[in-house]
C-alpha cells in the first residue's frame, strides 16, 4: 500500500435544507449551505446527524454519506471568481469535511480510512449540479468544477461512529492503487474525443468499490458509445 501521511479534519460541516434561488432561475431546496460544527457528530450509514439534502434522489444516501473537499482548491476558486458572494473556505461547496493534504490525485477509488470512531470508503467523485451555480451566483460554476476535476469525493460508511474536527484520516486499505480519483473523474468527464477512453471506461466499470451508479454509467457508455447529456444537471430546469 502506498505511503499516506495521516491528515486531520480541518472542519466538519452540516447544513439544513432550505430554498435557494438566483435571478432568472427557479427556486430549489438544497442543503448546500453548510457551516462548521463544534464537538463530535454521529456519522451513520446515511450521513452526519443534522445534515440535510433537498433532493434525496441525487444527493445523500449510503453511497454519498459524506462529502470531502480539498482546502487546496479554495484559492483557485477565488482567482477564478473574485466577486463570489460566498467566501471560498470550508463549506463553500456544500462539503462535510475539509482537509489540507488530500486531493483527487492523492486519494484513490475504494480507499478505506479510519477517522475518529468511523471507517470510511471512497465511493465516487462528485457530479456537480446547477445548485452550485445558484450558490456562487454564476451560471457556469458547476461546469467549471467539472472541467477542473476538482470535484471532491464521497464516502460510504463501513463503520458508524462519532466524528469531529481534529480527528485524523488514516489510510488502512487501498484496493485500487492504479485508480486515483483524478483518473476516474477524467474518465467520467472527458474533454474532447472519447474513442481513446473505451479502455478507461472498461477499467472503471470493473472497479468493485466504485459506486454502482458510476459503474453503470461506464457500462452504458461502452454499450452505446455515447456520453450522457449533462445540460439539465449543469444548467438546471428552464426558468
Amino acid at each position: 500500500m502506498d505511503a499516506f501521511a495521516p491528515r486531520p479534519i480541518a472542519a466538519l460541516m452540516t447544513g439544513a435544507a432550505r430554498v435557494i434561488s438566483a435571478p432568472g432561475a427557479p427556486e430549489v431546496v438544497s442543503g448546500i449551505d453548510k457551516h462548521a460544527c463544534d464537538g463530535a457528530l454521529w456519522l451513520s450509514l446515511d450521513g452526519l446527524e443534522g445534515d440535510e439534502q433537498g433532493d434525496r434522489i441525487y444527493h445523500g444516501g449510503p453511497e454519498k454519506a459524506l462529502h470531502h473537499y480539498a482546502a487546496e482548491h479554495y484559492p483557485q476558486w477565488l482567482d477564478w471568481h473574485p466577486a463570489s458572494p460566498v467566501r471560498f473556505a470550508a463549506g463553500a461547496f456544500g462539503e462535510n469535511v475539509s482537509t489540507i493534504g488530500m486531493s483527487e490525485r492523492d486519494v484513490h477509488v475504494g480507499d478505506v480510512f479510519q477517522a475518529g470512531e468511523t471507517l470510511l470508503q471512497v465511493s465516487q467523485g462528485r457530479q456537480p449540479c446547477f445548485r452550485l451555480n445558484l450558490r456562487l451566483g454564476r451560471p457556469d460554476a458547476a461546469l467549471a468544477m467539472q472541467a477542473s476535476g476538482h470535484t471532491g469525493w464521497y464516502y460510504r460508511v463501513l463503520r458508524e461512529g462519532w466524528l469531529a474536527a481534529g480527528d485524523v484520516f488514516e489510510l488502512v486499505d487501498r484496493p485500487c492503487p492504479a485508480w486515483p480519483l483524478a483518473r476516474v473523474i477524467a474518465a467520467m468527464f472527458p474533454d474532447g474525443a472519447t474513442d481513446a477512453l473505451r479502455e478507461e471506461w472498461l477499467g472503471a466499470s470493473r472497479l468493485a468499490p466504485l459506486a454502482e451508479r458510476w459503474r453503470t454509467t461506464f457500462e452504458r457508455r461502452l454499450a452505446s458509445g455515447q456520453i450522457e447529456d449533462w445540460r439539465m444537471r449543469l444548467n438546471g430546469p428552464p426558468a
